[in-house]
């Protein structure tokens, strides 16, 4: 039987583990620290950010999640993302799925859904 890969990250649980150690890695990562630390200030802000991220991730990974935050455009307009920094993202994500043992497929699905929402993220 195949599993979701909302169950091959740990669920619930798993995810939240993933984005907490995600945003602690984009916080220490220079290359795009800048974008996350004044977050430290506003952890009403950050919890929001980190919620609708758990939940976006459980949604699109086939997990009961009910995601009520803007779409990616909208999310990610005005923020001037470039593609250098989408990279150093996707690298933190990874390393944090290291950390959390996931697994090698699981981490192509993720790298497959991050790909895939590129366009919407970078130059908006």
């Amino acid at each position: 039987m195949n599993t979701t890969l909302f169950e091959r990250l740990g669920g619930e649980a798993g995810i939240s583990s993933i984005v907490d150690d995600t945003v602690d890695a984009h916080m220490e990562n220079p290359a795009i620290s800048a974008r996350f630390l004044p977050y430290k200030d506003q952890p009403e802000r950050l919890a929001t950010i980190k919620k609708h991220t758990i939940d976006f991730f459980m949604m699109g990974s086939g997990g009961p999640a009910n995601y009520s935050g803007r779409d990616m455009i909208t999310a990610h307009t005005g923020m001037n993302i470039n593609p250098t920094e989408y990279m150093h993202a996707i690298d933190d994500i990874l390393l944090a799925l290291d950390k959390n043992n996931i697994t090698e497929d699981a981490k192509k699905d993720v790298l497959a859904i991050l790909w895939s929402l590129k366009g919407m993220i970078i130059s908006q």
